[in-house]
């Protein structure tokens, strides 16, 4: 049995522990920076919205992860299955990026050379606004793209560690419609309200050294009608809840446990190996979620720097199967537009 928090409440006790565990449809729990007590240096703080039609992707971070600040833009072309990102890093910025404590309201920067990102928080819309010069191949690359008709609920998790004082709080909204136009060079791109979404991840939490997490979104359109979802797993004691959901029409349908069935192989050294670029699988314990993923690219990024490492894979591709809502209506998607990641992470 999985619990729903439905009354708002501080997130943290006063050792800076998760006060509920659970999951909820709209932001009840309270984020506080001055609560936390798991240590400083390890909190983390993102903000990262993803925007997308059925040709092409700008994905855009904002994050300050106390030692180390990050801020990185991609550009994902799927006809021609290539992309490419830049990130540029700062060390021990312990907050100094004032990220906001609350996902519905704020205005998030962060700038350096030749380069500044943007996301602020209008009443009704979100406005994202990204530059930087010598993006790709010389070109700079420069947009604002407006978020609109977010839903009225969402994915939020409230989830603790077995170490005291650590804990993952997030929220995934799917569906935004979006408009927007960016160039990179002389090409222009338009995201049009009719075909493009997009979806935020907003996280504040202090992790434990070493995780492996997995974690699938989609947003579209079934039938004239949004639709989407959320899945994954890999953070945390998540026996009070899952981050798993499917989106109709703007309500949130929870899911229970949703399997990621990556194909793999056998190295010479007989080593397991995951193949990202073959057909997944998606499969949950109690038969509402079940799909087909047909991989287009994998925006892939290992890094490791003496106590910091990262390995990276992010697929996009498309989605065929079906997902069951609370009241039992089937819905089926072809040829769905999304993606799907598996991250290793030591930081």
């Amino acid at each position: 049995m999985q619990h729903e928090i439905t009354k708002r409440d501080l997130l943290l006790d006063v050792e800076g522990n998760v006060k509920e565990p659970g999951y909820a449809k709209k932001p009840m729990p309270i984020y506080r920076r001055s609560g936390v007590r798991g240590g400083f240096l390890r909190l983390k703080e993102w903000d990262y919205y993803l925007v997308h039609n059925e040709h092409f992707a700008i994905a855009l971070t904002i994050a300050d992860n106390s030692y180390m600040g990050l801020d990185s833009i991609s550009f994902i072309d799927f006809d021609e299955k290539t992309e490419h990102t830049e990130s540029r890093m700062q060390w021990m910025t312990r907050g100094k990026k004032k990220l906001p404590m609350d996902s519905n309201y704020g205005f998030t920067k962060s700038k350096g050379k030749k380069y500044s990102i943007g996301f602020q928080k209008e009443k009704e819309k979100r406005i994202l606004d990204f530059y930087m010069e010598d993006f790709y191949d010389g070109q700079t690359l420069s947009g604002q793209i407006m978020l609109r008709d977010e839903p009225k609920e969402s994915m939020v998790i409230a989830t603790p560690f077995s170490k005291k004082g650590h804990f993952y709080y997030n929220q995934k909204i799917n569906c935004f419609r979006a408009l927007g136009r960016f160039k990179l060079g002389k090409n222009e791109f338009e995201f049009c309200q009719a075909d493009s979404f997009g979806v935020l991840d907003w996280g504040r939490g202090v992790w434990t050294y070493n995780n492996t997490w997995y974690w699938g979104s989609a947003s579209g359109l079934v039938n004239g009608i949004s639709f989407g979802f959320n899945i994954g797993y890999g953070f945390g004691d998540t026996k009070n809840a899952t981050e798993n959901m499917v989106f109709y029409d703007g309500r949130a349908h929870k899911l229970s446990q949703v399997n990621f069935l990556i194909p793999s192989t056998t190295d010479k050294n007989g080593l397991l190996i995951d193949e990202y670029l073959k057909p997944w699988k998606f499969t949950s314990d109690d038969g509402r979620f079940e799909m087909d993923f047909q991989p287009i690219l994998d925006r892939a990024s290992k890094t490791d720097i003496i106590l910091i490492s990262s390995d990276q894979h992010q697929v996009y591709g498309k989605f065929t199967g079906n997902a069951i809502l609370d009241d039992g209506t089937i819905i089926y998607i072809k040829d769905f537009i999304g993606f799907a990641e598996k991250v290793k992470n030591k930081w």
